[in-house]
């Protein structure tokens, strides 16, 4: 019995993943009382945490910047299949759940998870260090893709209200795959050694040096029970939905926190990993993930949509109000200052932690 628990507690990653997706298999489409809802979160949990650590296995068999990019791309494609599926059963109410679900991902990646990241590594080594060059790209391109697809549609004048004409959404579903494509080649082929770590001297971290790398064959396991995590964390997410949104409004809360819990729950991932490279001082693995799942949200989850809208009956709004634009651009300006220098104390990590709250703040207290 106790060997058999002993082999529980090593094991349960490779078990988990398939223990979410069998559940998902039971309940989709069907109402959840309380008490199911409960415990599919707590396994909702435990998936997050297997997926963070079988991502951890494929990056350190790739190697960076390749490992960040495994994870953000493929937790998006499941998100944005979260969104799609989400505004076919939401009818009309769900008109803005796109604009609100890549938004809420581009303020708790920019924000939330760009300022735990600095504030842990500062506070631990002192300051954090990364590569002003490959982040200070990734900054510019998720500024340009953010506003692009949700400061325009206010601005257009098309159509009424905050929507794209079919002609400009077009084009603004090409813009942001053709921007993501030159960024990932960027990323990955001819200007790799900018989105390494490095040292505080300055030299790339071409290899972790804490533990050999796992063999090609765990690295494949992990990606296939990577997908299947992801796949359980995304679909059992959609399961608690109807309870969440419930929530939402029994509290009398704003519809926009729905596409902000949706974004927070696909994101988890993605930030565990974040926190753990910034305790390990690889700074610029974190930015990675954290800019690189801002930018593959937008990328993907906007040529989606378009996709989607052809037969969607509903409006498709996703232009920001003021309050949003107003936001984003003081974030824009201040990751701005925070990639320049390549280095950052506590005080910047505080600075957009703050500007996370004032977004959760605001998102609740419009």
């Amino acid at each position: 019995m106790i060997a058999r628990l002993r082999w529980l507690t090593t094991q349960w990653t490779l078990l988990v993943p398939v223990l979410a997706v069998v559940v998902l298999v039971f309940i989709w489409g069907r109402h959840l009382p309380g008490v199911l809802v409960a415990l599919v979160s707590v396994i909702l949990a435990v998936s997050v945490l297997a997926a963070v650590h079988h991502a951890e296995v494929v990056a350190h068999r790739v190697g960076e910047p390749f490992g960040s990019l495994v994870l953000a791309i493929a937790v998006t494609i499941i998100e944005v299949a979260l969104i799609v599926t989400l505004m076919v059963d939401g009818g009309a109410k769900s008109a803005t759940l796109a604009r609100d679900t890549v938004f809420a991902a581009v303020m708790i990646t920019c924000n939330g998870v760009v300022g735990l990241c600095l504030l842990v590594a500062s506070l631990r080594h002192g300051t954090a260090v990364f590569n002003p060059e490959g982040t200070g790209a990734a900054l510019a391109t998720v500024a340009t893709l953010a506003t692009l697809s949700l400061v325009l549609p206010t601005f257009t004048t098309s159509k009424p209200g905050p929507e794209f004409s079919g002609v400009q959404l077009t084009f603004a579903a090409l813009s942001s795959l053709i921007l993501y494509g030159l960024f990932v080649a960027t990323q990955t082929v001819r200007h790799r050694d900018y989105f390494l770590p490095i040292t505080r001297q300055g030299e790339v971290i071409t290899a972790d040096d804490h533990a050999k790398a796992p063999s090609a064959r765990t690295a494949w396991i992990s990606l296939g029970l990577l997908g299947l995590a992801l796949i359980g964390v995304v679909g059992l997410a959609k399961g608690v939905s109807p309870a969440i949104e419930s929530g939402v409004q029994a509290v009398g809360l704003d519809q926009a926190v729905v596409g902000v819990i949706i974004a927070m729950l696909v994101l988890l991932p993605e930030t565990i990993a974040a926190l753990r490279s910034a305790r390990r001082d690889r700074v610029q693995t974190s930015l990675n993930l954290a800019l690189g799942s801002a930018m593959a949200s937008i990328g993907l989850t906007i040529p989606a949509v378009a996709l989607a809208s052809i037969w969607l009956s509903g409006p498709l709004v996703l232009g920001l109000g003021a309050t949003g634009m107003l936001l984003f651009a003081l974030t824009i300006v201040v990751s701005s200052l925070t990639v320049v220098p390549g280095r950052a104390t506590p005080l910047q990590g505080g600075v957009h932690l703050v500007l996370f709250a004032a977004y959760l703040e605001l998102a609740i207290n419009p």
